[in-house]
């Protein structure tokens, strides 16, 4: 007897931002397949992911959900899901009304139940993710990692046909990717059906059973599992040649001076507490002239609040030992004056970018450290800007617009930005989080690239278990302990 559909989509077009996003879907999934949705960034695997979930109804074509679809319901676990509800909770903050100057907002535990009680299953999953040490707290004080498995239990918990997971090992330390593998391992055999996102093959769990390949919102290639993967248009899409990096351009002039010897960064015993939470505990770190650093560590064990402290973000850092390019924190100096000497990249930059802008754009707003580009610029701006997409194998995109590019392409120009100004440190947070392979080797050639040619020296953050840059040469390391996690450095 033939099975019958769960979802089918048929001549599906999808349109956003004046660009095409879909073009001519014909897709169907039955119960007892599981999809893998492979394609490197700008594929169309979010937009499909949009459709299927109904987030995006402005589409041409036809989609079917079948009856036990419409009934159990579809959940989707993205980034951007993560992003829309901490952006809430910000809008909702009241803390300069409230007595005690803290709004928590809206409560881990209850984000995952939704209005049902605690049984059995809501604890089994809160402990084997191991996140019942967060249910009192915020969303907007957990870490990525942390947000990524609170969406995972919620979605799980509502038991739904079809489970959409974006790239599930996305932002998640050693321990808790391969406890996520085991559990979409258990999921794949379960009564639901995944559709998995997926940016390189390695990710793809050996539960999935069919494949579907995709590139600039096209089809490539769809069907069995093995036979999709082996096809050799499949196999150059996701390994396309590097481009060429050209020579770096002459260092900006700086606006400042720096002391002529001693270390750029040095915090001797501090400590941070958020209330009865106890974040960093005696931290000792000293970032010595040649110096690249690797800052590693679990989901949620204080690697933003450190880099907050480095950076003038953080409020903490006053009437503690911590010397700042020369400069004892507190002696008088603007949170400016630390921000000027520092390139930063990270997702949330990114994600926040000003829309509407060229790439050229996007690079000389780094000389005024703002995003978008409000600011009066010049020829000397101009010239540098271009020297430095030239540097990174990107010339050719000066003029395009930034947000038709792809992802992983966004990220390499929001590289470019960050070196205009010539910073002492390049601090980049996760850069390679949301790459697919090829990007991913790519801007980890282009760090190595400008800690080889300039006197830029880099920090450089990770909880995942991707590849880091060759010119590391210093590992500051979270490790825990009973009563927390310990900072340990080593050359």
């Amino acid at each position: 007897m033939h099975e019958q559909p769960l979802l089918t989509l048929r001549g599906v077009n999808l349109v956003y931002r004046a660009l095409p996003a879909l073009r001519d879907i014909d897709w169907t999934v039955t119960g007892s397949q599981q999809w893998a949705c492979l394609g490197p960034n700008g594929a169309g695997k979010t937009s499909l992911a949009r459709v299927i979930t109904r987030q995006a109804t402005h589409f041409s074509g036809e989609l079917v959900r079948s009856g036990a679809l419409e009934d159990r319901g579809c959940a989707y676990v993205c980034f951007e899901e993560a992003r829309a509800l901490c952006d809430r909770d910000r809008k909702l903050d009241d803390s300069e009304q409230r007595a005690d100057a803290s709004d928590p907002g809206t409560l881990v535990g209850d984000l995952i139940l939704n209005g049902r009680d605690e049984d059995a299953r809501f604890h089994d999953w809160v402990q084997r993710l191991h996140i019942n040490h967060i249910l009192q707290r915020g969303l907007r004080f957990i870490s990525t990692g942390e947000m990524r498995k609170v969406l995972l239990v919620r979605a799980i918990l509502s038991d739904p046909a079809l489970l959409v997971l974006d790239n599930p090992l996305d932002g998640l330390d050693r321990a808790s990717q391969a406890e996520m593998r085991r559990i979409l391992d258990e999921l794949l055999h379960s009564s639901m059906t995944l559709v998995m996102l997926c940016r390189q093959p390695e990710d793809i769990p050996a539960g999935i059973s069919h494949v579907m390949v995709m590139d600039q919102g096209e089809v490539v290639a769809a069907g069995c599992r093995d036979q999709v993967l082996a096809a050799p248009n499949v196999q150059s899409l996701m390994n396309p040649p590097a481009g060429i990096l050209d020579h770096l351009p002459h260092p900006s002039p700086r606006a400042y001076e720096l002391p002529q010897d001693g270390p750029l960064l040095e915090l001797r015993g501090v400590s941070v507490r958020y209330g009865d939470f106890q974040v960093l505990r005696d931290v000792n770190w000293i970032f010595h002239r040649g110096s690249h650093c690797c800052v590693s560590g679990p989901n949620g064990c204080g690697k933003t609040t450190l880099l907050s402290l480095v950076t003038g973000d953080n409020h903490k850092a006053y009437g503690q030992d911590i010397t700042l390019f020369g400069v004892r924190r507190g002696s008088g100096e603007s949170v400016w004056d630390i921000k000027q000497k520092y390139g930063q990249l990270d997702n949330q930059l990114h994600l926040n970018f000003a829309r509407g802008m060229r790439v050229l754009e996007v690079v000389v707003s780094g000389f005024f450290d703002t995003i978008g580009l409000f600011d009066d610029w010049g020829d000397t701006q101009r010239d540098t800007a271009m020297q430095w997409l030239a540097a990174l194998g990107l010339a050719d995109s000066a003029r395009e617009s930034f947000d038709a590019l792809s992802f992983g392409m966004q990220r390499m120009v929001l590289l470019a930005r960050a070196m205009v100004k010539s910073p002492v440190i390049l601090l980049l947070d996760e850069p390679t989080l949301g790459l697919d392979g090829h990007h991913r080797r790519l801007i980890l050639r282009a760090i190595d690239h400008i800690a080889a040619n300039s006197d830029t020296q880099v920090i450089f953050v990770s909880h995942s278990a991707g590849e880091t840059p060759a010119c590391i040469n210093q590992h500051l390391r979270f490790e825990p302990r009973d009563d927390g996690f310990e900072v340990v450095c080593e050359a």
